[in-house]
């Protein structure tokens, strides 16, 4: 195994230290100055995305399903205390695998692709229909939603089998 391909239980606490602080702690300190310097409209909306493997386990993810539980932490959190002030709303996407530099760079993750593919209903949903979930949450259509995780995952997150997985 590569120096930066570490298996999960023998990871490098100050790399794991880095990708908390790019990932999710990031996601604090921009909220924080935000709050500060009163940046936010009343109703306004704030957005991160993050994975099932914050509630999941996927074993090749490493400590980024860590750094994904933290950043929804921070959603629920700080979107209590924003809701409160000013009534900023603070949610989290979870959506499907989707090809990126960074997705493709786990190891599997073309063939977890498929199988996540073939296991949600709906198939997995593109970049783009994120792009589109995203704005819906900046509307006054979605209001009262805040200190979420929602997942857009074509249905995954819902599913124990599909007879297509079982048919392969």
């Amino acid at each position: 195994m590569s120096e930066r391909k570490k298996d999960y239980t023998d990871l490098n606490y100050e790399w794991m230290k880095t990708t908390f602080d790019v990932s999710a702690i990031s996601f604090h300190k921009v909220m924080q100055v935000a709050m500060k310097k009163d940046a936010m409209n009343e109703w306004g909306s704030i957005v991160a995305l993050s994975y099932i493997a914050a509630q999941r386990t996927f074993p090749d993810y490493s400590e980024m399903a860590e750094s994904k539980a933290l950043l929804e932490s921070f959603a629920r959190s700080f979107g209590y205390h924003w809701a409160k002030k000013a009534r900023v709303r603070v949610n989290t996407i979870s959506q499907s695998p989707t090809v990126t530099t960074a997705g493709s760079g786990v190891k599997g993750f073309g063939d977890f692709f498929g199988y996540a593919d073939k296991m949600s209903p709906l198939g997995n949903a593109s970049a783009d229909a994120c792009a589109d979930y995203c704005v819906t949450l900046f509307s006054d259509m979605t209001r009262m939603v805040t200190m979420q995780n929602l997942f857009h995952d074509g249905g995954f997150s819902s599913m124990g089998m599909a007879p297509e997985i079982l048919e392969d």
